[in-house]
């Protein structure tokens, strides 16, 4: 008789090991929000609401929720997973107490979303500072990218309603400082809407522009240092005129619904003043161009605003719309930027298309679903997403070079925050001790030596 062989070696499994840290790489998170200062500020941020006998820290119990659902977590109960290591997290609330602290919370109504959201503004600008970037674009401007995210509730929700998609939850506005091809996103504004919410919604718009300038370190707060970028969803007049009445201010590239009458003078543009799209590295996009409207087309739109339109052979298999013309796909966006080519204008309107990965990595990252029922209790889990997902951004920013530093959330788990260490106490000091064979060991230590040389917050 043969032997029978499997792939993959038996094991005889036991409990009651000692001296094991799971998800030991999350040590990575710990000292990224200790060296940044954001344990200290939400602490004190959430200081005015602690009661005189509680024991554990609202600001310590809310950044612990975060940092579950930076490892993977998706709800309240997932902040166990950090109460099973305290040599790592130290102590954590128990789920009862968890619960209070943002039924607290989601009733102090918006006098917590402020202490919570001034609380990261303060830390952004010092990690911006550490991290000696004048600006997160290499071009010297902030680019804070706006943009829609339908999500889907399973059970009666407050705010839940039919979506446009004919989906049912909710359609919150997000915003993301773009870092550009050589890095992330971070997350400066996160306003929940019910699923109904239109995505025209001009007011919706401004509040969350002015939720993602708060965020921002002042000197960007003014002047035309900062550009704001839309989809179609934001090319509506009051949004446009609110945004031109901060010309000074703001600069915007927003995308334009094709109407009929943008349609009828794309047809009137002669063939010399279509100019071939460009690609990121400068050579030409073939079979696509791009041209500048002006007239009778602008009527009604804010002064100063440029209507450009770039046109495109499809590609094999895609649908036309009514509105293409000559068989070719027609897109537009507005903008305030006076200066530089029609083709760089629009390369760089189309580089918006990478708000699309910020939200798939939100969505990795607790926005998935609204874990709880009142509509004040999730827009508390919004800023607990936040607060994650600005931890999954700085990480790389101040301690990961290289390939490392653009990894997605989900690889950062998988290789760097699931490493298990053994714990190991000598001289009353504890060290982990990561394994010699786990391919990403030396990512994790260098991370831990970078952060170790930034200077602590004062």
């Amino acid at each position: 008789m043969k032997k029978r062989i499997g792939s993959y070696p038996r094991v005889r499994i036991e409990g009651g090991g000692q001296g094991v840290v799971s998800q030991a790489g999350g040590v990575l998170l710990v000292e990224t929000a200790r060296k940044t200062g954001l344990d200290t500020a939400i602490s004190a941020a959430l200081a005015p609401g602690r009661r005189p006998r509680a024991v554990h820290d609202p600001g310590k119990i809310l950044l612990d929720v975060a940092l579950a659902v930076a490892l993977g977590g998706d709800c309240l109960a997932d902040v166990g997973v950090l109460r099973a290591e305290p040599a790592v997290f130290g102590p954590v609330a128990s789920d009862p107490t968890v619960s209070r602290l943002i039924d607290a919370l989601a009733a102090s109504g918006p006098r917590a979303l402020v202490a919570i959201r001034s609380a990261r503004a303060e830390v952004r600008q010092r990690v911006w500072k550490l991290a000696r970037t004048s600006s997160p674009d290499a071009t010297g401007e902030v680019i804070v990218d706006l943009d829609g995210v339908l999500m889907l509730a399973h059970s009666e929700k407050q705010d839940a309603a039919a979506t446009w998609k004919k989906t049912f939850g909710h359609h919150p506005l997000m915003g993301f400082v773009d870092h550009g091809s050589g890095g992330t996103g971070e997350p400066v504004a996160a306003l929940l809407r019910p699923g109904n919410a239109g995505s025209n919604t001009a007011a919706d718009h401004v509040t969350a522009t002015q939720l993602a300038l708060a965020q921002l370190p002042k000197k960007y707060r003014r002047g035309r240092s900062t550009l704001i970028r839309t989809d179609s969803a934001g090319g509506t007049h009051e949004f446009l005129a609110w945004l031109s009445k901060r010309g000074r201010w703001l600069s915007y590239s927003v995308g334009m619904t094709i109407t009929e009458q943008i349609h009828q003078a794309v047809l009137k543009v002669p063939a010399s003043a279509w100019t071939p799209a460009i690609e990121p590295g400068g050579e030409i996009r073939e079979g696509a161009w791009t041209a500048e409207l002006d007239g009778d087309v602008l009527k009604g739109w804010p002064k100063g605003m440029r209507l450009i339109v770039r046109k495109e052979r499809p590609h094999p298999g895609a649908q036309l719309r009514l509105t293409n013309a000559d068989g070719l796909r027609l897109t537009a966006f507005a903008t305030n930027t006076a200066d530089g080519k029609i083709a760089d204008l629009e390369l760089r309107h189309r580089r918006r298309a990478r708000a699309e990965d910020r939200i798939r990595n939100a969505r990795a990252t607790g926005l998935r679903n609204l874990p709880l029922h009142d509509a004040a209790q999730n827009r508390i889990w919004l800023e607990i997403v936040s607060l994650a997902l600005d931890l999954l951004a700085w990480l790389p920013m101040l301690a990961l070079t290289g390939k490392p530093r653009l990894w997605e959330p989900r690889r950062l788990r998988l290789r760097l925050f699931s490493a298990a260490a053994q714990l190991v106490t000598t001289a009353r000091r504890r060290h982990l001790r990561f394994a010699r064979h786990w391919p990403w060991t030396d990512v994790i230590t260098d991370a831990v030596h970078r952060l170790d040389t930034l200077p602590n917050p004062t």
